[in-house]
């Protein structure tokens, strides 16, 4: 061992590089990163056994769940019952284990105390009243946005009545409105972490032509999307801003192609969603 000045030249402990951040229903998540020393496996993994549902939430063996969440069977049976215990996992009819109502609560305690949620609560309302069909709030999670808040106004399809649906981005009227308030350099970023497989055969992927639909929204102060989360579907989105210009979320009026042109969508509910997302923003 060499010496320098008369001290050790042996190097000290090595840090670990902070982890890096998971991904959320196979989009790259805004989780922050953490240094291995802080980071708790136990309950990772704890976490990992309840995101084994996101893809198909029915009722699962503790072999289907160790698979989905990359544990074995020992530790998902330990992990599961733990969970079982504390109501956030419940046992199924059919013997597996499903998703426990406790989640819900979770579920409550974060919408509450979200101000953004609860300020935009009452503008929602009163744009539904205005527009006659469906208002959303989401949230911008970078790679994906999640919706916080959906009023339905007519007969919808069962996903797009509930709130915690989460989409990529770059695939969403509202994310793309979002994008639009970013640097080129952190857009570019967001679309090579995304993982851009297509909701529905009209999705837009390519980023090139995403990049279209962003300028679009740059230009016109909105976005538009035409059937790409959902057939049928034709949606206009505003982006919600804080108080340095950076994106949070996004009021979005949804509609259907069998009552509306695009044109005609875009022109009535475009100026809809735009006051209200500046009602919302600072």
């Amino acid at each position: 061992m060499s010496t320098i000045g008369g001290k050790s030249s042996r190097p000290g402990p090595r840090v670990p590089a902070p982890r890096s951040a998971p991904k959320a229903n196979g989009q790259a998540s805004s989780a922050t990163a953490v240094d291995d020393r802080l980071f708790l496996q136990s309950v990772a993994r704890a976490i990992d056994v309840l995101e084994a549902f996101s893809q198909s939430p029915k009722p699962k063996s503790l072999g289907e769940i160790a698979a989905a969440a990359g544990v074995n069977k020992s530790a998902a049976q330990r992990i599961g019952l733990t969970l079982m215990s504390r109501g956030y996992l419940e046992r199924a009819e059919s013997g597996g284990l499903t998703l426990g109502r406790k989640l819900l609560d979770r579920s409550f305690d974060y919408l509450r105390s979200n101000p953004l949620i609860e300020r935009a609560l009452p503008v929602l309302t009163d744009l539904r009243k205005q527009a006659g069909e469906r208002t959303d709030l989401s949230l911008f999670d970078r790679a994906t946005i999640i919706y916080a808040t959906r009023l339905q106004s007519k007969r919808e399809t069962f996903y797009a009545t509930l709130a915690g649906r989460r989409i990529p981005t770059f695939t969403s009227s509202g994310g793309r409105a979002c994008l639009a308030l970013l640097p080129d350099p952190e857009v570019d970023e967001i679309l090579e972490r995304s993982e851009r497989r297509p909701m529905t055969p009209k999705s837009i992927t390519d980023p090139a032509k995403v990049w279209v639909k962003i300028r679009e929204a740059r230009r016109d102060g909105y976005a538009y999307s035409v059937e790409e989360s959902l057939i049928g579907e034709v949606a206009v989105g505003a982006a919600i801003s804080d108080n340095r210009r950076r994106p949070v979320g996004a009021i979005h009026i949804a509609g259907s192609l069998s009552e509306w042109s695009v044109e005609d969508f875009r022109r009535r509910f475009a100026p809809l969603a735009s006051e209200a997302a500046r009602a919302l923003s600072g």
